[in-house]
């Protein structure tokens, strides 16, 4: 029996990459996941993947979490088809694609990876946390970057700036409401390669750019996003129910150096 069985967990930005792994290590762990992302066709494909292995606990919804009233219905519809809400993990963010360099980054890409990072995050706990304080449990489990307290080695100010603001609401959040049962917690992971953007900026250095980011991980390699998903699945589960309000890095013990 997994650490998470008969749970209900609600997974943001995760028919693919770095969500998709998180959601498939907590259903490994015996919950019962809602996918969710922008791209309706990437969501049913990803549901019809893991429904092959992990039968009728599954399902799908497109939401644009930087949208209130998205998010409460997306929130309202996994209540209405499991009648609560356990675990919530806040993965959709990201660089989004913008650019990295101070002096290329206008307002919109400012906005969007604000809005996307935080604003989403902060939208979506505000609309499952009443239903967890009803329950009287639950575990959020934020998704940050080592950038969030340190820097970025691949993205911007703005996405920095948008991870910091992660931190600090997880937080805030775990001081507010662990009276009432509920945990929030965040994970930082450092490069993992979860996509094409990411994997093309990381092919895209030379062997030299390379070396210098793997020589700052005492461990000597990138992280996975296995190891991540295993980090947000403790963080979900029992092993960690008197743990909140820490950011866990997962990143090779990047932030000794």
């Amino acid at each position: 029996m997994g650490r998470l069985e008969k749970r209900i967990a609600l997974v943001t930005g995760s028919a693919q990459g770095m969500g998709y792994t998180i959601a498939k290590c907590l259903l490994e762990e015996g919950a019962k996941v809602m996918i969710n992302d922008i791209n309706q066709g990437l969501i049913e494909e990803a549901v019809e993947v893991l429904n092959k292995e992990f039968p009728n606990r599954v399902i799908g919804k497109k939401t644009d979490i930087t949208s209130r009233k998205e998010v409460q219905d997306m929130v309202e519809e996994l209540y209405k088809r499991w009648d609560t809400v356990d675990i919530v993990v806040n993965n959709a963010g990201g660089a989004l694609h913008t650019p990295h360099k101070l002096e290329e980054i206008d307002e919109e890409h400012w906005d969007l990876v604000v809005n996307v990072n935080l604003k989403g995050t902060f939208f979506v706990c505000q609309s499952v946390i009443p239903i967890m304080a009803k329950n009287g449990k639950g575990a959020i489990v934020n998704l940050s970057a080592l950038a969030g307290h340190w820097r970025a080695s691949l993205s911007g100010v703005h996405y920095t700036s948008a991870k910091a603001g992660v931190e600090g609401l997880t937080r805030q959040l775990a001081y507010d409401w662990g009276p009432f049962g509920i945990r929030v917690n965040a994970v930082a992971p450092t490069v993992t390669i979860t996509g094409d953007r990411v994997r093309l900026l990381w092919e895209g250095k030379d062997e030299r750019e390379k070396e210098k980011t793997l020589s700052e991980i005492p461990l000597r390699r990138l992280g996975t996003p296995e190891e991540v998903g295993k980090a947000v699945a403790f963080l979900a589960s029992d092993d960690a129910s008197y743990i909140t309000g820490i950011t866990l890095d997962v990143c090779g013990g990047r932030y000794l150096r």
